[in-house]
């Protein structure tokens, strides 16, 4: 996620990393290529392209902008409520670190060393990287053979659950707790269930790919065509003209394509190593526990 201060307006203005100029920047040079011959045949009449009605333009763009804005509308909303999902999973192991309180302190441990696994588990599992047995080893100290025992499950994070759950029955089987305790405390165990679905669900379940390719499909045309409409009118200025509307609309269509995905690691996807960090941080100081620094941006860019 890119962390920028946005009061200074010029910085902003020639901002470069983390915008979608990158992305966008051969075809919106095409297009301004493209509008410089046209308009630079048409100022010289050298050359005279069919006209293309403008009307038609206005209408194709208007419903274009509706469109794209529904597009975006619904890939910002995937955004949205996979960072209220994962607000919910560090407001729940903090809630989950205080009334573990009232077990024993080794099991209280082993529950909260739980919470700090199922984290960086999910996040690898959204991010469909690689496992880090490595970090989890440096954070919490997990010996060779619970790593293997934890990755031969399919659903890690499921799994981690489980473990967490068998803790509390445990603790309930053996007396430390009353069964209203025990309904608590798997309550958390209860929210993150439905934290981790919601993410899988999020993950799986991407915009539908038709609707995808035609709003791609008609933005490129009509920033190719746009030119044949304008030079004849605009002339040497064509290019400035298109360019911006092709900055636009082109813009538009990669923003949603970038943000429908929020676990990635692009520059505007959500920063899950920060977050899992946080809540590391959080959990292993409860523990008293030495607690590792915090993720500092790189780049103005947070993962």
């Amino acid at each position: 996620m890119i962390v920028r201060h946005t009061t200074n307006t010029f910085k902003m203005l020639f901002s470069w990393r983390g915008t979608l100029l990158p992305k966008i920047l051969p075809p919106l040079g095409f297009v301004m290529l493209l509008s410089t011959i046209i308009g630079g045949l048409e100022y010289n009449n050298i050359y005279h392209f069919p006209e293309l009605p403008l009307m038609a333009f206005t209408l194709i763009g208007l419903v274009l902008s509706i469109f794209l804005g529904f597009k975006n509308g619904a890939c910002y909303d995937r955004w949205w409520e996979a960072r209220k999902l994962w607000g919910i999973l560090i407001a729940t192991s903090r809630h989950l670190d205080r009334d573990c309180r009232i077990l024993t302190q080794a099991r209280r441990e082993r529950a909260i060393e739980q919470v700090i696994v199922f984290a960086n588990v999910l996040r690898d599992r959204l991010r469909q990287q690689t496992n880090q047995p490595a970090a989890l080893n440096e954070v919490i100290g997990m010996s060779e053979a619970q790593l293997r025992q934890l990755y031969q499950h399919v659903n890690v994070p499921q799994y981690t659950l489980s473990l967490i759950q068998w803790e509390f029955m445990q603790a309930l089987k053996e007396g430390e707790i009353s069964d209203i305790c025990y309904a608590q405390l798997n309550q958390h165990v209860h929210e993150l269930s439905l934290m981790h679905t919601g993410c899988d669900r999020i993950a799986t379940t991407p915009i539908p790919f038709a609707y995808s390719v035609l709003l791609n499909r008609t933005v490129y045309g009509f920033c190719i065509l746009l030119p044949f409409s304008l030079g004849a009118l605009l002339g040497l200025a064509t290019p400035l003209v298109v360019g911006l509307l092709a900055y636009t609309f082109l813009g538009l269509d990669a923003l949603s394509t970038e943000i429908e995905e929020p676990f990635g690691t692009q520059s505007n996807d959500l920063p899950l190593d920060s977050m899992v960090r946080n809540i590391e941080i959080d959990l292993l100081s409860s523990l008293g526990r030495p607690t590792p620094p915090p993720i500092q941006a790189e780049d103005h860019n947070l993962l």
